[in-house]
């Protein structure tokens, strides 16, 4: 074992409140034996931000956390006093990177307890007496089942549908599958045998060219709905809107960065998107509910540059560390961005160069 502080992965995440239910951006850094959490000071972590701790021994961590709707990339860490803790990543692949990480260090604490880990690509066989209308009676449960939401593809908006991950969530979180390797595999006899069937630009396109396996895992963007439905006809048609073509692109890239407001020059924590075909540069606030970004703007004629220490410029408060860059857009706007470490602020750079 490492020494007792050594730091085993850091980054942002957004955390509910335990008093107050709200959810506020912190920097988290994940050691040996804790969890230590700090409120973003000047665009950066402090000492002085601290604002808690969890110690690891005796916790478990829930992942996929179903307990919000509107909130499928939760984490729920589970304290050995029953003190419930959540978290919520920017990915889904983030979130069960900090859910493997958070789990290991459990582990590595009590190792006679520690389970085995599962092969994601071991094979899977099916029982012979599973029961899919059973899995879709339960999917359409007012209470535990599948919450559709209305989403968007290329442009359109689907009402009543679910992503391939979210799916695939809830498969593993209400114990049909064990792992999101079985999951997929049940998605999948699902869309076979007709229970659902996929919907969108991207769904059948990948129905088409025989991709449907790989895409309906791994990629929000896939939709699915139910292919028995009592709805009408036209209940899933698209209901096109004039801001929505800047949304239709591919995610090309995703994660929190902090941003500089534009008038009180105050840091706070984004959730940065990037989608090409339109290129477009999206920015959420993570601490809401809804799904709707807080800014962007169009990647056409933008340049951008990073920013060291000894060159920031008159406004940009607080030491940046050389993990600030900055981007100026066609029209003149000009915007401070801070990653959490220079090599992730090098692929930002990168890929957004690409699409300019």
């Amino acid at each position: 074992m490492g020494e007792e502080n050594e730091i085993l992965k850091e980054g942002f995440l957004v955390k509910r409140g335990h008093f107050v239910l709200n959810w506020k951006s912190r920097w988290f850094v994940l050691q040996n034996d804790k969890l230590l959490y700090y409120k973003l000071d000047g665009g950066q972590k402090r000492e002085s931000g601290l604002k808690g701790r969890i110690l690891l021994d005796g916790c478990s961590i829930i992942c996929p956390c179903l307990e919000y709707e509107n909130r499928p990339l939760v984490i729920k860490l589970k304290t050995k006093t029953s003190t419930d803790y959540f978290f919520e990543a920017c990915s889904r692949e983030d979130r069960d990177a900090w859910a493997a990480d958070i789990t290991k260090a459990i582990q590595a604490l009590n190792p006679e307890k520690a389970e085995p880990l599962r092969d994601l690509k071991s094979s899977f066989k099916l029982p012979t007496n599973i029961n899919l209308n059973h899995i879709v009676d339960a999917m359409n449960d007012s209470s535990n089942g599948i919450k559709p939401v209305p989403k968007n593809d290329q442009g359109g908006i689907y009402k009543d549908s679910y992503s391939g991950s979210a799916l695939v969530d809830w498969l593993v979180s209400r114990n049909f599958a064990c792992t999101r390797f079985e999951g997929v595999t049940l998605a999948s006899m699902l869309i076979v045998e007709n229970f659902i069937k996929p919907i969108g630009i991207r769904s059948n396109e990948a129905m088409r060219t025989g991709d449907l396996a790989e895409q309906f895992l791994d990629d929000s963007t896939a939709l699915y709905t139910y292919a028995e439905s009592k709805k009408k006809k036209n209940s899933f048609k698209e209901d096109f809107q004039l801001n929505t073509m800047e949304l239709s692109g591919t995610v090309q890239k995703q994660g929190y960065l902090a941003k500089q407001g534009h008038k009180r020059k105050n840091w706070k924590v984004r959730l940065f998107v990037l989608r090409s075909d339109p290129a477009f540069l999206h920015y959420y606030d993570p601490t809401r509910e809804d799904n709707r970004p807080v800014g962007g703007f169009s990647l056409r004629g933008c340049l951008i540059s990073a920013l060291e220490d000894n060159g920031v410029p008159f406004g940009v408060k607080g030491n940046v560390q050389g993990n600030l860059f900055k981007i100026i857009t066609q029209k003149d706007i000009h915007y401070f961005i801070q990653a959490s470490s220079k090599a992730e602020r090098s692929e930002w750079i990168e890929a957004i160069k690409r699409l300019t």
